[in-house]
């Protein structure tokens, strides 16, 4: 069976379509008006939930809204693909560079945390929470600096796998549509992946998926910030003791990785009440170590684009 429609014809374009989505994702972050009613991670977030509310308590159920939900876009893109690969390969062309578009999250996170951390160093503790609240999951309203600059930290190397690494890891084996599927995967963990009653059962598929798929772009990240450490001032041996260490502190087993690397990287403490410390012989983060994150965060996506670059032309050049 000829899946050659699936992947970028050569390096030049494979090199096009990565870089001009990543160029896209930078200058144009925010979906807004038409183009957001269309993301695919708005329609397949709506599409799980509207079944979710008419479908029963079940694993089985949350298996049917995760293949129902993550289908019919894969299915809707690559047809798409397929049939403009032989009519025109510069459609085809721009439809990928889309799909990669929206795939890809990383402007709006580094933008998030940017601001969290201008608000911090201003002293202005309810901006920093309105901020951050934009990226982190738990209540901000009682916490302090401290906290606030941890979740932010947490979230932001959290995020990067997801929003950037991992579509980037799923762009080289499969082309677009790998990125698509990493992507959707994300945002049905985003919809339903939660422990209370309400989910537990619809939601155990979306992120038992986003957990596999996330497996392998979870270390990357965390080899790349130990490696990257100088880049900060950090050490990589010191880096590399506290992800042996607190890798496996969290209750995920892929979210533990990349925050476990930064925490020695940066030699800060990272807390969720209650829920796990990393790094628990150095301080809490401020405003300034948000800073550093943000560098960090910056060199890391920098060096792994390179790197797939690099990788690809290797598979080009030998298949």
């Amino acid at each position: 069976m000829d899946l050659s429609w699936l992947y970028p014809p050569g390096f030049s374009y494979f090199s096009i379509i990565l870089l001009s989505a990543l160029l896209l994702d930078w200058m144009y972050p925010k979906h807004e008006g038409f183009l957001y009613y269309m993301h695919p991670v708005h329609t397949s977030y709506a599409l799980a939930l509207f079944l979710h509310r008419r479908l029963p308590k079940s694993k089985a159920a949350g298996v049917a809204i995760w293949i129902c939900s993550v289908g019919i876009h894969l299915v809707a893109y690559g047809l798409a693909m397929f049939i403009l690969r032989p009519v025109s390969q510069l459609v085809w062309m721009i439809l990928s560079i889309y799909i990669m578009k929206v795939s890809i999250s990383q402007r709006l996170l580094i933008d998030y945390v940017r601001e969290a951390s201008d608000c911090l160093k201003r002293g202005d503790i309810q901006c920093a929470r309105e901020s951050a609240s934009n990226i982190v999951r738990r209540d901000l309203s009682r916490l302090g600096e401290g906290y606030i600059a941890s979740a932010g930290i947490e979230s932001l190397f959290e995020s990067m796998v997801d929003g950037f690494i991992s579509p980037l890891f799923f762009y080289l084996l499969l082309g677009p549509l790998g990125a698509l599927l990493q992507r959707l995967a994300n945002t049905m963990d985003s919809a339903l992946g939660y422990k209370d009653d309400e989910f537990r059962e619809k939601g155990w598929a979306s992120a038992k998926m986003d957990t596999i798929l996330n497996f392998i772009p979870a270390r990357i990240g965390s080899l790349i910030t130990v490696l990257l450490c100088p880049c900060v001032g950090g050490k990589v041996k010191e880096a590399w003791a506290a992800f042996r260490k607190y890798r496996n502190c969290t209750e995920s087993i892929n979210a533990g990785n990349p925050m476990s690397a930064a925490s020695g990287c940066l030699r800060i403490k990272l807390e969720k009440h209650m829920h796990y410390t990393i790094g628990k012989e150095f301080p809490l983060p401020s405003y300034h170590d948000l800073e550093r994150a943000l560098r960090l965060a910056l060199c890391e996506s920098l060096a792994f684009t390179a790197t797939l670059l690099a990788l690809s032309l290797f598979l080009y050049i030998l298949f």
